[in-house]
């Protein structure tokens, strides 16, 4: 049962601020949004993306790969954390608090 453990599965999360002023720098941003979503990342917000991943191992992998492909310019972060962390994360569209629903469900809010 461990295995399952909401302390062992974790969600990544990239956030970035790329420059899209040029038509080389649009297309950097796009190549490198394309690529996190072919590595299963899925937008949460315009400038982040998130990835839910079995274990700390499995999360490892998925963050090499978004580093192999940084862009050359902007500012990239990412950061890991649990699903129990994950899940303590309160959501508001507008004023009005997100319906509480489970962590994976969240998603499909925005």
């Amino acid at each position: 049962m461990e295995r399952f453990s909401e302390y062992r599965i974790m969600w990544v999360l990239v956030f970035f601020d790329l420059p899209t002023e040029t038509k080389k720098e649009r297309k950097e941003y796009a190549l490198f949004r394309k690529r996190l979503m072919s590595d299963g990342f899925t937008m949460f917000q315009f400038s982040i993306y998130l990835r839910h991943c079995p274990s700390r191992e499995n999360a490892e992998v998925h963050i090499k790969r978004v580093k192999n492909g940084l862009p050359p310019n902007g500012h990239v972060g990412i950061i890991c954390i649990t699903d129990k962390q994950f899940s303590q994360m309160e959501l508001f569209v507008g004023k009005k608090r997100a319906k509480k629903e489970e962590p994976s469900q969240q998603l499909e809010l925005f």
